[in-house]
C-alpha cells in the first residue's frame, strides 16, 4: 500500500508539472499560433532522432536538453564590440576587407546608388516608368528619431546590400530538407522579387556560414556609429499628459499646445478618414520652436534654419543605411516608418540559457502626423510594441528617443531592464544610453502606395507601390517586395545548435522585410487592440 501511494504521488506530480509545461507557454504567448504553426510544431518535435527527446519536448516542453550549452555573444578569435584602439580597428577592417566578399565603392553604388541628398528636388526614375518623384516632407525628417543603441551591444546596425552577399536562398521540400535554390545570377537588392518569389514554398535566406562560429559579417562593425559623448539630459523635453482643461492648456509651453486640438488621429487611413472630436472654435495653437529649427522657419536671407544638432556631422552617423517608407493614409494623415536592419539577433538568457537567437533582424519606429504634425509614435518590439502620443515620449531637440535592448534590438522608450513574455523578469531586454544613433543622416527613402500594393492588384502594380523618394530616385525596390524571410528557417531539433525550453528556442526563424509589418494600419500599432500610452508608465507590455 505504501508503495502505491508513494506511485500515485509521483504519477501526480508527473501530470501536474506536464500541465503547467503544456499550458503556460500558450497562456504566455502573445501571439497564438494559428493551425498551420501547429501543424509546423508537431513536424519539429518529430524532427529528433531520439525518442526520449520527442517525449520530453511532448509531455514537459523540454526539448534537446542535450544541446543545451553556453551561448556567448563571441567566440574565440572574433571582435568584442570593437573594443580596441583606432589602429587595431584600421587593421581588423583592413584585414576584413580582404578576406570576406564585402561590396566594393562600384558595387555598392550599383546596390543602393548613392544616399539622399535632403535639398528639394524633382527627379523621375526610369524604373518607375518617368514619374515626377516625390520628395520628402521636411517635417518627417525635423521630428526623425535618434536611437541609442546599448553600449553593451554587439551586433550593430547593418547595411541589406551587404547582407544578402553573405546568405544563400534555401527552401524547405517536403521531407523538411532544407534545399539551397540553384539561381542563375547573383542576388542583388534589385532582382530579389523576380528571383525569388516564384516559387510554391518559402524562401529563407540561410547563412552561408555557421552562426555559432560568429562569422565578422554578423556583427556588422562598419556600422557602428560614433559614440556619443553627451550622456547627459541637457535639452530634453520633458513629456507631457494631454492637457484635460482649458487651464491645463494654458500652463503647457507653446511648443505643444498645438497637441489639444484631437482628431481620430490614432485610427486613420485613406476609407476611414479623421474626425474632430474637440471644439472647432478653439484657436488652433502653432508650433513654435525654443531656439532651433521649426517646421516653416528661416533665416532672414530666406536660407533654410541651420540643422538643429550641434554635433560634428560624424557624431551619430552610421554606414548602414535606415530605411524612410512614407504612407500618406489621407486626410492629413502620414505615417513616417524608419526601418533599422541587423544582420544577427542575439537572443536573452534565462538562468543563463540563450533563447531567441536568428539571423536578419528588423525593427521599426513609426511617427504618426496629422497636417505636418507629430501625434502618435510606435516602438516595435518582438511580435508587437507600444505607442505613445508623441509629447508623452523623451526627446532631444525635438526628435523623440528610442533605447535599443543589447542583441534583440527591441525598440523601447525607457532605458533599464523590460521585462517580457516569462513572469517575474525571468526574460528581460536591457537598454541603455549608449552610443547615439542618428538613422536620418543615412538613409533610404521611399513612399509607399497600400493601395496599390493589395494583394487583389495585379502583380505589376503591385512592384509599382513603392516608390523612391526624389532625393534617391535610382534606390532599388525589388528587397521591399521579396516575399521571404531574411535569416534561416529555425533550425530542427535534430540540429545541435537547437533546444526548447516551455514555447521559447534558441533559434527561431528569420524575419519577414517592412512591407509585412502592416504598413496599412489604421492604428498606430500592429493589433487592433491599441492602447496609445499618454505618459511613460515602467513595466507596461503591450500584450497586457
Amino acid at each position: 500500500m505504501y508503495h502505491l501511494r508513494r506511485m500515485t504521488w509521483v504519477l501526480v506530480i508527473f501530470f501536474a508539472i506536464s500541465f503547467i509545461a503544456w499550458i503556460v507557454p500558450r497562456e504566455l504567448n502573445p501571439v497564438p499560433p494559428n493551425g498551420k504553426k501547429r501543424r509546423e510544431d508537431k513536424a519539429w518535435v518529430a524532427s529528433s532522432p531520439y525518442w526520449l527527446d520527442r517525449q520530453a519536448c511532448r509531455w514537459l516542453s523540454l526539448c534537446g536538453l542535450h544541446h543545451l550549452r553556453r551561448d556567448p555573444p563571441t567566440r574565440r578569435g572574433t571582435s568584442h564590440r570593437g573594443e580596441t584602439d583606432d589602429r587595431d580597428d584600421e587593421l581588423r577592417l583592413e584585414l576584413r576587407k580582404r578576406q570576406l566578399p564585402i561590396l566594393s565603392d562600384d558595387e555598392r553604388a550599383s546596390a543602393w546608388m548613392s544616399p539622399p541628398r535632403l535639398e528639394k528636388t524633382k527627379k523621375s526614375s526610369a524604373a518607375d516608368g518617368g514619374r515626377i518623384l516625390k520628395e520628402i516632407p521636411k517635417y518627417v525628417l525635423d521630428f526623425a528619431p535618434l536611437v541609442h543603441l546599448c553600449s553593451t551591444e554587439h551586433f550593430w546596425p547593418a547595411d541589406i546590400a551587404e547582407h544578402v552577399q553573405h546568405v544563400t536562398p534555401h527552401i524547405v521540400e517536403d521531407d523538411d530538407e532544407s534545399v539551397p535554390l540553384n539561381i542563375t545570377e547573383p542576388l542583388t537588392l534589385h532582382n530579389m522579387h523576380t528571383l525569388l518569389n516564384n516559387y510554391s514554398s518559402t524562401v529563407y535566406l540561410a547563412s552561408n556560414n555557421n552562426v555559432e562560429a560568429r562569422p565578422e559579417w554578423l556583427y556588422s562593425n562598419l556600422g557602428v556609429p560614433t559614440h556619443s559623448d553627451d550622456d547627459d539630459d541637457e535639452g530634453e523635453d520633458p513629456p507631457y499628459e494631454n492637457p484635460k482643461s482649458p487651464k491645463q492648456l494654458e500652463e503647457l509651453p507653446p511648443e505643444v499646445q498645438w497637441m489639444s486640438e484631437e482628431t481620430t488621429w490614432y485610427d486613420a487611413s485613406r476609407e476611414h478618414p479623421v474626425e474632430r472630436i474637440s471644439d472647432p472654435r478653439r484657436l488652433r495653437f502653432q508650433y513654435l520652436s525654443r531656439g532651433r529649427s521649426s517646421l516653416h522657419r528661416r533665416s532672414g536671407d530666406g536660407a533654410p534654419s541651420r540643422p538643429r544638432h550641434h554635433k560634428p556631422d560624424e557624431k551619430g552617423y552610421s554606414k548602414a543605411p535606415a530605411v524612410l517608407i512614407v504612407v500618406d493614409k489621407g486626410s492629413g494623415i502620414v505615417d513616417a516608418f524608419w526601418f533599422f536592419f541587423y544582420s544577427y539577433n542575439l537572443g536573452q538568457t534565462v538562468l543563463g540559457i540563450r533563447f531567441g537567437n536568428h539571423v536578419g533582424d528588423w525593427e521599426h519606429a513609426m511617427v504618426r502626423f496629422e497636417n505636418g504634425q507629430p501625434r502618435g509614435i510606435f516602438f516595435s518590439e518582438h511580435e508587437g510594441g507600444q505607442a505613445y502620443a508623441y509629447a508623452a515620449v523623451e526627446k532631444r531637440d525635438d526628435r523623440p528617443v528610442i533605447y535599443s535592448a543589447v542583441g534583440s534590438h527591441a525598440m523601447y522608450a525607457m532605458p533599464g531592464v523590460q521585462p517580457y513574455i516569462l513572469p517575474f523578469k525571468l526574460l528581460k531586454d536591457v537598454a541603455d544610453k549608449g552610443p547615439i544613433w542618428d538613422p536620418a543622416k543615412n538613409i533610404y527613402a521611399y513612399h509607399y502606395d497600400y493601395k496599390a500594393g493589395d494583394p487583389s492588384e495585379p502583380e505589376h502594380e503591385r512592384h509599382r507601390s513603392l516608390v523612391p523618394a526624389a532625393e534617391n530616385p535610382d534606390a532599388p525596390t525589388g528587397w521591399f517586395h521579396y516575399m521571404g524571410s531574411w535569416g534561416d528557417k529555425v533550425y530542427s531539433l535534430a540540429d545541435r545548435r537547437q533546444w526548447r525550453l516551455f514555447g521559447q528556442y534558441h533559434y527561431v526563424t528569420g524575419p519577414s522585410g517592412p512591407k509585412f509589418k502592416k504598413l496599412d494600419r489604421q492604428k498606430v500599432c500592429q493589433t487592433q487592440h491599441c492602447v496609445i500610452l499618454h505618459s511613460l508608465e515602467p513595466g507596461r507590455t503591450w500584450y497586457g
